[in-house]
């Protein structure tokens, strides 16, 4: 039997490499960089080894100072090449007919069940690729983190950085521009890719697929790959706390944040709630896409504040949205078939601990991200009353000195009029 043909997961990292030296040669060349053909009569082409040069030095972020090998700051200038690297090593194991088969269970998705076509259906030449989770999903969430962080140092390299240095944004403002940019970036894909498995797989046509998944404990290679993808993503997003040299403060904030994104997604991964999860996915990144763009737009520019209002009430609306769904789909629908005990096996979890488990998570994180967000936005006009009230009253005192000036000189009332002996003489 075959089996339709699809594209490999590999396409990711040789993507990301590619990108990043791509533009690496790019930056070196716009910034006078060596390999330039002369263009005087006796021109002379340039020699290999500047080339060679070039290319290996493109992928490597330029810096002033030289640290030493394996320091600190060595880690942290080159910590997207000592990746790629890494992830080299596992995709030139595949040539090797000895390491072929360790290769392959960190870069293709395992635990694949195949399934023949019915003979009632038209394509009875092909079967059916579905696929269950296990432990070797471990070794291909961690090639995938490596690819996360490629993509994430290019994006903050070739992006954000050259952004914030046009700006000239400070410090603080700095770290929190560069972290609304990435979540944004990474929910814009996910949306983007959430939606085109919903209307491939009949989602939009039909809603009861959300609580008639059959087989209940198996996946296609989209949604696998999908779910495989955002729990790499935000893997890697606690050592890129590292990486990226987050102050002490902000550390707990942003551990809270990952881990509860973790704990959901791996939560509707193992439970096999993969179609409610993919629903709630993509209403909870869209609406944390509206919140990091309004926060781009802050960043850009603060008198854009005032229309945030309206933004703000479209993002709890969208919670809303997100309870209502999770509410209606595990507590009335999923109800219909329950069962007494749960069969780990088969993959049923569909009992009330589970239910209320599922419902409880899921009332939480929203209510959290939702206060987070009230609290920010009543913070921002704290400050922006502050900020406006001295201003406020030191145009007033300006106004009032400059009014007693005019129409007073040494306690004695002036003429202000045009033909006031003054006046006269100054003309």
């Amino acid at each position: 039997m075959l089996s339709r043909a699809r594209p490999s997961p590999l396409i990711f990292f040789w993507t990301a490499t590619a990108a990043r030296a791509a533009l690496g040669c790019a930056v070196s060349r716009w910034s006078g960089g060596g390999g330039n053909v002369r263009s005087s009569p006796g021109r002379q082409l340039p020699l290999l080894g500047e080339y060679l040069g070039s290319a290996t030095m493109a992928i490597r972020k330029k810096s002033t100072r030289n640290p030493p090998v394996l320091s600190h700051e060595f880690i942290l200038q080159n910590h997207a090449d000592i990746v790629s690297c890494v992830g080299m090593f596992f995709v030139l194991g595949l040539m090797f007919e000895a390491t072929a088969e360790a290769s392959i269970v960190f870069i293709t998705l395992q635990h694949s069940v195949t399934i023949p076509a019915a003979k009632e259906q038209e394509q009875a030449t092909e079967s059916r690729s579905l696929y269950n989770y296990g432990v070797k999903d471990l070794a291909t969430i961690f090639f995938y983190m490596l690819v996360a962080i490629i993509i994430h140092a290019t994006i903050q390299e070739y992006v954000l950085d050259k952004i914030t240095r046009q700006m000239q944004f400070p410090k603080t403002k700095q770290s929190k521009f560069n972290e609304s940019g990435q979540l944004s970036v990474f929910y814009l894909v996910s949306c983007i890719w959430g939606t085109l498995i919903l209307i491939s797989e009949n989602y939009v046509s039909d809603t009861t697929v959300l609580w008639r998944a059959h087989p209940h404990n198996m996946m296609t290679f989209q949604m696998k790959f999908f779910y495989i993808s955002q729990l790499a993503y935000w893997l890697h997003s606690f050592p890129e706390l590292y990486f990226q040299k987050t102050k002490k403060q902000d550390v707990p904030r942003q551990l809270i944040y990952f881990g509860l994104h973790l704990f959901h997604i791996a939560g509707a991964y193992l439970l096999y709630l993969n179609h409610l999860g993919l629903v709630l996915l993509v209403l909870h990144y869209f609406v944390e896409l509206l919140s990091h763009m309004c926060d781009l737009f802050y960043f850009s520019d603060e008198k854009y504040e005032k229309g945030f209002s309206l933004w703000t009430m479209v993002i709890v609306l969208g919670r809303l949205l997100i309870l209502i769904v999770s509410v209606l789909t595990v507590g009335f629908h999923l109800a219909g078939s329950e069962t007494q005990k749960p069969d780990i096996i088969a993959g049923n979890f569909n009992v009330l601990a589970a239910k209320i488990a599922v419902l409880s998570s899921s009332c939480t994180i929203q209510a959290f991200i939702t206060w987070n967000l009230i609290t920010v936005q009543l913070q921002r006009w704290r400050e922006q009353s502050t900020f406006e009230a001295p201003c406020v009253k030191k145009k007033r005192t300006t106004t009032k000195g400059r009014s007693s000036r005019k129409g007073t000189e040494n306690g004695v009332e002036t003429s202000n009029r045009a033909d006031s002996p003054r006046n006269k003489k100054e003309k």
